[in-house]
């Protein structure tokens, strides 16, 4: 029997729940208010993910269709699996995004899809329903397509004319991984795919000869997603692996999805789930490659297996492990310094880097700009402390650790 509209939604929206890369930060501002149409890149609604500037978002997360040809041992939508299977038209998808929006339900679409009869074809109707709600529809709000790798150029060329953003998932960190769990992916057209992105994303960013303006094309820029626990693969590896992304490929931002044990697994697959704090670490590390001006190596060197420590975030492990480089004169020392400093965001160095230019800065300063005195101290010298004694303490390290709990039994 053909499953109701509400039953397949709830198929299709509960299988895109894998899928971690659906911010939707980073794109131009558009309003329908002004230049006609529908929706809003800015806006409120029912939230579902956060921008990194921390406004609330709201999308319309769905998969187009769990039917796939391809058979990743990884993935609950894969065609061995024993799931139910469900399946939208272009006119469905564009229909929901529609009403959903006009509800105020949604602020866009994150729309991704498994892979049926061929690449082409389904990228090809990918492509449609994005077209249809910007040319047929007006609609003005953020839109991220999850394209695929081996589909033609020019329809990814044509994707990124409608999509705010576009994502190609490298799926594992590494080519090993793929190749064991998703030998029918070729990890070297993924990164094919990335790197013709990326020209034609700068290509876009050239103003034209004769209007100078610029192409508006994947605004937002590319992503990809990792699954992190599914492999061998330590978190050294994970972020080596991410920062030749970002280096190579000029991504926005890699995601990190940690491994969810799935029916029928393969028994090479692990039979529990890594910690959710290994990917909250993850995060925190990548955050501070790209934002602090740390090494990968810098970030991970303090563990001998070349994991994160779960018990500390990245940022104060190292600076534990690397006490000699303390305590940094907050009145005097340099911004890559301060920026090492734990407990100080970019936000707080940029404050007192500002300020100290007119009258030297006390702990009550840095109080003001809502940083944590207590996680700060031991690692500064401000007008009124010089905490020597403290960097040299041997229990500095159990001072931020979580205090034990006690487990429940049942």
């Amino acid at each position: 029997m053909k499953k109701s509209l509400n039953e397949r939604l709830a198929i299709l929206s509960d299988a895109a729940k894998y899928d971690a890369s659906c911010a939707s930060s980073g794109t131009t501002k558009r309003d329908s208010s002004k230049s006609g149409g529908l929706g809003s890149t800015e806006g409120s609604g029912i939230c579902h993910a956060y921008a990194p500037d921390g406004r609330c978002i709201s999308l319309l997360k769905i998969l187009m269709t769990n039917f796939c040809i391809y058979d990743c041992a990884y993935c609950i939508n894969r065609s061995s699996s024993n799931v139910e299977r469900a399946r939208f038209s272009v006119e469905e998808v564009v229909w929901l995004t529609l009403e959903f929006y006009r509800r105020n339900y949604i602020e866009g679409l994150f729309l991704s899809s498994g892979i049926i009869r061929s690449s082409d074809y389904t990228m090809e109707e990918m492509v449609r329903i994005a077209r249809e709600l910007r040319v047929t529809h007006k609609f003005r709000g953020y839109i991220h397509l999850k394209s695929i790798p081996e589909a033609s150029p020019l329809l990814i060329e044509e994707a990124g004319l409608y999509a705010d953003r576009l994502s190609i998932n490298i799926e594992l960190p590494t080519d090993m991984g793929l190749a064991r769990f998703a030998p029918e992916k070729q990890p070297a057209n993924i990164r094919k795919s990335m790197g013709e992105l990326r020209l034609k994303i700068e290509a876009a960013e050239d103003p034209t000869l004769q209007t100078k303006r610029r192409q508006r094309f994947v605004p937002a820029g590319q992503s990809t997603q990792m699954i992190v626990g599914a492999d061998a693969a330590n978190d050294s590896v994970i972020l080596g692996t991410s920062a030749r992304l970002y280096g190579s490929y000029g991504l926005r931002r890699v995601y990190y999805s940690a491994f969810s044990p799935i029916p029928d697994a393969s028994k090479n697959l692990p039979l529990i789930r890594p910690p959710l704090m290994r990917e909250h670490r993850l995060y925190q590390a990548d955050w501070l490659y790209r934002f602090y001006g740390f090494g990968i190596e810098e970030i991970t060197e303090s563990q001998p297996d070349g994991m994160l420590d779960l018990k500390l975030d990245p940022k104060l492990a190292w600076a534990l492990a690397n006490r000699h480089r303390f305590p940094v004169d907050i009145n005097t020392g340099e911004r890559e310094m301060l920026l090492r400093v734990p407990g100080l965001g970019t936000k707080a160095v940029k404050a007192i880097l500002s300020a100290r230019r007119y009258r030297r800065l006390r702990l009550a300063d840095l109080a003001r700009l809502h940083v944590s005195i207590k996680k700060v101290q031991p690692f500064i010298i401000a007008e009124d402390t010089t905490p020597h004694r403290l960097i040299d303490r041997l229990d500095l390290r159990a001072r931020f650790e979580p205090k034990p709990e006690q487990l429940a039994l049942l």
